[in-house]
């Protein structure tokens, strides 16, 4: 199993990144990152790299296109061990990515204010984050997906035991991406069936 090198990080609760992001960057992981999660590792000295520059396209209408990109999904989605995953791969220059440390706009709290709008929820639902996770998930064998800071530490410790985290983890982990995603769009569902679209 190779090393993880480089992670991409988009968080919506960014508790207990500074920590988690820095000490991926002492194991010389290479990072990725949007907006606000950039900011904040940034301000606390760890050395990011912009998505966007990742990529080559800039983030575009007002933010709903961040990730959403061969370079970044070609990146989770490679088969390491595919002999032609790889050959494709150098053939349109993408990079692996070993690590996905995500979390969703909070379509919940959006949604729990009796005020919000449809057109409100609608831009709280979460695009880029859900896709991310569930191909980072698909490709458990080759990539480690977060949902949790409360499965940093496990993650980094077996990191620095092997550079990298076992098959059951990695495993652990995507499962609990589908359970996630899965009350998400339950979430989504429930709210939109309550909406007369007719009188908003």
């Amino acid at each position: 199993m190779r090393k993880i090198e480089r992670a991409l990080i988009s968080l919506t609760d960014k508790s207990g990144i500074e920590g988690f992001a820095g000490e991926l960057e002492a194991l010389g992981v290479e990072i990725l990152s949007t907006g606000g999660t950039a900011k904040k590792m940034r301000e606390n000295g760890i050395k990011v790299k912009d998505v966007a520059e990742f990529t080559g396209f800039p983030e575009m209408l007002d933010g709903r296109v961040k990730t959403l990109h061969p370079k970044v999904h070609g990146g989770i989605l490679a088969q390491k061990t595919n002999p032609d995953h790889l050959a494709q791969m150098k053939e349109y220059g993408l990079q692996p990515i070993d690590l996905i440390a995500v979390n969703l706009y909070d379509f919940n709290k959006a949604t729990s204010d009796p005020d919000c709008t449809l057109e409100n929820a609608i831009e709280n639902i979460d695009i880029g984050g859900p896709t991310m996770l569930r191909a980072a998930a698909k490709n458990f064998n080759d990539v480690t997906v977060i949902v949790d800071p409360a499965d940093y530490p496990q993650v980094l410790a077996e990191m620095k035991e092997e550079g990298n985290t076992t098959r059951k983890t990695r495993f652990r982990l995507a499962v609990k991406v589908f359970e996630l995603t899965s009350k998400y769009d339950t979430a989504i569902v429930n709210w939109l069936k309550k909406v007369d679209v007719e009188s908003v």
